[in-house]
């Protein structure tokens, strides 16, 4: 008897069980990937939408703050948002926002910016992607309805700011 020779099936007897099993499981595990992948993706984008509100409402407040405490009886907004990082209208530069943060859908410091005259009351998203998030209370339910991240504006409501 030679050696090996049993592990060998005779010929004509091999038909590839082994081989499509293997494409099965790595089609199966293909699907599951794919289906991970998008669950991750929709979650990413909710944190995303979360940081947004979060730093649409940083900007909120500032822009609020610079124009409550406008030295004087005529109030302004803000015509750069420079201003709200260091606002030179004092003895002592007021710091109504600590940093220019980053738009979290687009990555960049730019921000729509929603102005009257040069003054600057608002600032949106620069991204036209659609939106999850739909229901909205308090503060943000005038985004109520919008259907893209750049129909959501940051600014003082007019309560806010008047007397």
């Amino acid at each position: 008897m030679r050696s090996g020779s049993r592990c060998l099936p005779p010929p004509g007897r091999q038909r590839g069980f082994g081989y499509m099993l293997v494409l099965f499981a790595l089609a199966a595990m293909g699907l599951t990937l794919a289906g991970a992948g998008q669950v991750w993706h929709t979650t990413a984008q909710r944190d995303k939408e979360l940081e947004l509100l979060f730093i649409g409402n940083q900007f909120r407040q500032a822009i609020g703050a610079y124009y409550t405490l406008t030295p004087g009886e005529v109030k302004q907004y803000p015509a750069t948002l420079q201003e709200l990082l260091e606002d030179k209208r004092f003895p002592y530069p007021r710091r109504h926002l600590r940093q220019l943060y980053r738009d979290p859908m687009t990555g960049s410091t730019q921000w729509g910016l929603v102005k009257v005259g040069d003054r600057i009351m608002g600032v949106h998203s620069l991204s036209e992607a659609p939106a999850f998030k739909t229901d909205f209370q308090g503060r943000d339910a005038a985004f109520a309805g919008t259907t893209h991240y750049g129909q959501w504006v940051f600014g003082p409501a007019m309560s806010e700011v008047l007397p």
